[in-house]
């Protein structure tokens, strides 16, 4: 039997070190956490000190059991969790499932996975370090009763099944406040303008004037005063310039680029990157810091030496930034330099790439430039076009780490020369707002507010999609008009084209949902959604982590004022928390029609609930949101459930839009339109999709004891046997179609006394 046995959370990463170490070790998983907070209830005793109840889920009792067994008195037990604060708390979780020693039990960390790293870390155990687990501590309890005493606040004043969360409902405040920001933005116009002249057997050469004009009539007067101007070159001036490599990645840095570069979500990102880490290709992927070990940068620096010679080297060492950077290490980077390639899949080796070219350019030679500006003038005007170009003299990092571009090549000029003028246009175009957020974006803007920390950026942006405060996804664009003036030949026509604007791909929008809960917190909560304050929480945090703070001082000192205002709470009416938004008046009864959140979303309202007569509702019309609906487009929708025809059977059609979208409704059934218009669909097209919905009904239903109430189903998943409450999976030996009645009550009865998940029964 192996004398010593390593613990870590994941069967990958114990897979990878068990080839590094000798027989007497046997390298075991905890599957991750092996002890949390119970999934319901608070389990926080506020009176004594914020003290959590922690359990062994019972999907984890079997690893316990088996932990427990390895590991005996003959044997040395090595805990090697994850090098940050949340490795850290497991590994103290484990001492105490398995009745370990936090004191005397060795705990080894490393950054990367390789034979010289773990072999190191054993020769270097340490204990747990107590005040990594305070700090994951605080923040686990924070969290939990941020989320068990606001969500409810939520469920009875807006809508059930919402929720909040620290660091979540900050994130969707900065999308909130994005998008109002699009919203409210009033975009002036302005006029560029484009020079085009003819250089004979080189081309034709482009210039931009060197200002914008402000309106139309400026860039006509402008253009009258150049109908007869000869151009010439008053300016060429070459100089030289270079750019440099970026910093080696940190866990932010490789989320925001992996989206730019390679479309990855964060979350995606961050699963990559643990296979990675857990397989041996890079190191530890939860990071602040931008340092390289001095062994990484002399492997990088013979690699780039051997491959592209030694004009490309250049040793650089970076600096971490950010003040509060926790677990500084060592940046992400490849365990081995001279590795191309690595990764299980396509996507694993297209982010050891990205992580590889990254690291190494890090340790290559600026890129060598030259910029070529030409000033173009007459003497018509005082106003002059500039053209501008760029050549790459040396690569430099750029060899790994280019971003693809062409130079901007200009041809062959000489300052003093005339030129022949094409034609001058001056296109109408608009300022825009502020883009809306991507995740990549939403990272970088969380981590300069120093709201949560990168490990926990992944979660939460997740989270906010899951629970649709916040969709991704594509924004239709508007047509416009804009005016185009030529000067051609001497000659100035003006145009109308027509161009696309607004339009937005992947972009994080909020949701109705998202809007109102913002707007409550705002109201009533302050202080949770505030920026400063969530910033100021993870100063805590890293405070807790450097034995500068206890943990549940600071939780009392946040808990106190937090309470209090959940105490607050219970009087603001529910008509106070989500007011909705007034579009008007109804013109046939003179009563305020009102858009707000109801219990299965966003709705459109006439009268009030305090009105003799009970107000009438109506659902928010398709791709809407109570922030833009308009008075006609609200009212449009109380003309649903509109009557659409008749079935051959003489049953009467209606449509209308539920909570599930757009349907046509014949006796009891509800059939889904989506696609179709309620208020323009035929009774051919709804007789069409009542039909389908018919066959499928039909050939769903594979036995029918009705006198008994058992089904026998075509589901999702295979045949079962339901009695509308418990569903039974057919087993695959036996015929669905031939299934007697007692063998269907049997199968049914037996399904009702098995332990579902989590032993609930």
């Amino acid at each position: 039997m192996p004398k010593n046995v390593v613990i870590v959370e994941s069967p990958a990463k114990a897979k990878t070190i068990e080839k590094y170490l000798g027989k007497d070790y046997q390298v075991l998983s905890s599957y991750g956490h092996i002890r949390d907070l119970p999934k319901s209830g608070l389990e926080i005793d506020v009176e004594k000190d914020f003290e959590p109840t922690y359990v062994v889920p019972e999907d984890k009792a079997e690893v316990v059991a088996k932990l427990k067994k390895a590991i005996d008195k003959n044997t040395t037990a090595w805990l090697a969790t994850d090098e940050d604060r949340e490795g850290e708390a497991i590994a103290w979780h484990l001492c105490k499932a398995l009745g370990l020693s936090e004191k005397t039990t060795k705990r080894i960390v490393f950054h990367e996975i390789t034979k010289p790293a773990i072999e190191e870390a054993i020769k270097n155990p340490r204990k747990v370090d107590l005040h990594l687990v305070d700090a994951q501590q605080a923040r686990r309890v924070l969290d939990r009763l941020v989320g068990y005493e606001l969500s409810p606040v939520l469920w009875k004043k807006i809508r059930p099944g919402l929720s909040a969360g620290r660091v979540q409902s900050v994130a969707v405040r900065l999308i909130v406040e994005r998008e109002r920001e699009i919203e409210k933005f009033e975009s002036k116009d302005f006029f560029k303008v484009t020079a085009e002249f003819d250089l004979g057997k080189d081309g034709v050469l482009q210039a931009e004037l060197s200002e914008k004009l402000p309106d139309e009539k400026a860039t006509q007067k402008f253009l009258e005063s150049v109908k007869d101007a000869s151009w010439k070159i008053s300016g060429l001036e070459q100089k030289p310039g270079k750019k440099s490599p970026s910093a080696p990645f940190t866990t932010s840095t490789l989320q925001q680029t992996a989206s730019t570069r390679l479309g990855f979500s964060v979350r995606q990102t961050m699963t990559l990157a643990q296979r990675l880490y857990e397989a041996g290709h890079i190191t530890y992927m939860r990071t602040d810091s931008v340092n390289l070990s001095a062994i990484a940068v002399k492997q990088a620096a013979g690699y780039i030496e051997k491959k592209y010679g030694k004009d490309y080297v250049e040793q650089r060492a970076f600096k971490t930034k950010s003040a509060g950077a926790q677990e500084a290490h060592e940046a992400i980077r490849p365990t081995d330099m001279s590795l191309e390639t690595a990764g299980a899949d396509e996507r694993q080796t297209k982010l050891y790439k990205l992580i590889r070219a990254r690291a190494l350019a890090t340790q290559m030679a600026d890129a060598k430039l030259e910029r070529t500006i030409v000033t173009i003038t007459t003497d018509k005007t005082d106003k002059s076009f500039v053209a501008k170009g760029e050549i790459v003299l040396f690569d430099g990092f750029l060899k790994v780490y280019g971003d693809k571009k062409e130079d901007k090549l200009l041809p062959p000029l000489k300052e003093g020369a005339t030129l022949k003028l094409i034609r001058i246009v001056g296109r109408q175009s608009f300022e825009r707002p502020a883009a809306r957020y991507t995740e990549a974006s939403l990272v970088k803007k969380l981590e300069e507010e120093g709201i949560g920390r990168p490990s926990t950026y992944a979660p939460t942006i997740s989270t906010i999609q899951a629970r649709e405060y916040v969709l991704k996804g594509e924004i239709e664009g508007k047509i416009r008009e804009v005016v185009e003036l030529e000067l051609k030949a001497k000659n100035i026509n003006r145009t109308q084209v027509e161009e696309t604007y607004g339009a937005d791909k992947n972009k994080l929008v909020p949701t109705d949902t998202g809007l109102v809960v913002t707007d409550f917190l705002v109201k009533f909560f302050p202080e949770v959604v505030d920026y400063g304050f969530t910033a100021k929480v993870e100063k805590e945090f890293d405070e807790i982590a450097t034995g500068q703070e206890q943990w549940n001082k600071m939780i009392a000192d946040f808990y106190k004022p937090f309470h209090k205002l959940i105490k607050q709470s219970e009087d603001i009416s529910r008509h106070e928390a989500n007011q909705g938004r007034k579009l008007g008046n109804d013109p046939k009864t003179g009563k305020p029609v009102i858009a707000r959140m109801g219990r299965y979303g966003a709705m459109i309202q006439i009268g009030q609930a305090e009105d003799d007569e009970k107000p009438k509702f109506a659902p928010m019309p398709e791709g809407k949101k109570i922030d833009e609906v308009s008075l006609k487009e609200a009212l449009e929708m109380f003309k649903l459930p509109r009557k659409v025809g008749a079935t051959a059977k003489g049953e009467e059609i209606t449509a209308n839009i539920g909570r599930f979208g757009p349907y046509v409704k014949v006796g009891e059934m509800f059939v889904s339109i989506k696609g179709e218009d309620p208020f323009q669909i035929d009774e051919t097209t709804a007789r069409k999709l009542i039909a389908a919905k018919q066959k499928q009904e039909r050939e769903r239903i594979i036995q029918d004891f009705a006198d008994e109430g058992l089904q026998v189903l075509n589901g999702r998943y295979g045949p079962y046997v339901t009695d509308s409450n418990t569903n039974a999976k057919v087993p695959k030996d036996k015929d669905p179609k031939k299934l007697s009645l007692k063998e269907c009550q049997k199968l049914v009865a037996e399904a009702k006394t098995k332990p579902k998940r989590f032993g609930k029964k």
